[in-house]
């Protein structure tokens, strides 16, 4: 069976920074994957490929088999590609329940008004569904991104991107969130999640992947990757033969 994505030989570069380096990644059907790599190395970018705000240079990207290389962001979302961003930007003077709407019905290609029920399960699941008539522009941090994590599965996605969702919570509400991601990939959707705040990955996903300076340098069991002298050396600076 072939992956449910994958990324074959991609190449990037902005001017003489280049961000990726022939890189080649495949997530299986119901695994979650963790990205971590230093600011700079190349994450985001390589997510805006999958997802198909950024063209590559070089390589492909492909879906359940499909090469989707050249689809808009638009049409790989109506195919169960969906990802968050890294800052939550709602639609501020919209509802929250509005905001979920809108992803369901143009996302998922739907009515709106057969998206209603689905759009309330998925802020009971997320947690919103006490403030699903508050304004978006007026939500705290956890509560933006609880809201970015609902948009994203209003989509019906089958692959989900997450871009830092951990980043400024606290540890009870991180704690909330991985809770949610376990259910999310539970119910079936295959995750690849970049992140640093590491213990909400090893807590979370099968495997995970180190980037740096536009390539993939390590990748297999979390705890057997995060422990790799490598892996030290780049994020604290400790000589690998030390």
């Amino acid at each position: 069976m072939a992956p449910i994505l994958a990324l074959e030989a991609i190449a990037k570069r902005f001017g003489a920074v280049v961000v990726a380096d022939g890189i080649d990644f495949a997530l299986n059907e119901g695994e979650a994957v963790g990205i971590i790599g230093p600011n700079g190395a190349g994450k985001t970018t390589l997510f805006s490929i999958a997802a198909g705000t950024i063209a590559p240079d070089a390589g492909r990207v492909l879906f359940a088999g499909e090469d989707i290389t050249h689809l808009t962001a638009e049409r790989r979302c109506r195919k169960g590609l969906a990802r968050s961003f890294q800052i939550p930007q709602p639609f501020s003077g919209m509802t929250v329940f509005e905001n979920v709407v809108v992803a369901a019905a143009f996302g998922a290609n739907e009515a709106e008004a057969a998206v209603y029920d689905r759009c309330v399960e998925l802020l009971e699941r997320c947690g919103l569904v006490n403030k699903a008539n508050q304004s978006a522009g007026g939500l705290t941090l956890l509560d933006r991104k609880r809201l970015e994590l609902a948009r994203a599965l209003a989509t019906k996605p089958h692959v989900l991107l997450l871009d830092e969702v951990a980043g400024g919570l606290t540890e009870h509400e991180c704690t909330a969130l991985v809770a949610l991601i376990k259910d999310v990939q539970a119910r079936g959707v295959s995750i690849v999640w970049i992140e640093h705040v590491v213990h909400a990955l090893l807590a979370t996903v099968d495997r995970l992947l180190v980037l740096h300076g536009g390539k993939l340098i390590a990748q297999g069991d979390p705890h057997v990757v995060i422990r790799s002298p490598q892996v030290a050396e780049i994020y604290m600076g400790i000589a690998a033969d030390a």
